[in-house]
């Protein structure tokens, strides 16, 4: 596992710190991460329902957060959608004709 430092060292800025007085925290993003993390050490830990409960609560949350781009995916999901039900067609009939085969062969042996 991997560790991420979340600030940056003065020497990194240059040897100056910017100060962040006018930018509040991210408070949905965290508690979004907060959440997943949660959901995440009691879905180890054995606790199920609560481990899903809190990664759904979290999920939502960062749904929160990427608006435009749960926006931007529920509009191409009916495209997705219509693009699977294609395949699922296909994949039926290609099971329907091997189906047939099957049984022109049973009857050619004589099965």
């Amino acid at each position: 596992m991997a560790v991420v430092p979340l600030t940056k060292a003065a020497n990194e800025h240059g040897g100056a710190r910017h100060a962040c007085a006018t930018n509040s925290p991210n408070w949905l993003g965290i508690a979004a991460a907060t959440s997943l993390a949660a959901s995440g050490a009691l879905l180890l830990t054995g606790h199920r329902r609560a481990g899903l409960l809190t990664a759904l609560s979290g999920a939502a949350l960062a749904m929160l957060e990427e608006r435009d781009l749960v926006s931007a995916w529920w509009s191409a999901l009916p495209g997705y959608l219509e693009h699977a039900d294609d395949l699922l067609g296909r994949a039926q009939t290609v099971v329907a004709d091997i189906n047939v085969q099957g049984q022109h062969l049973r009857r050619a042996l004589g099965k």
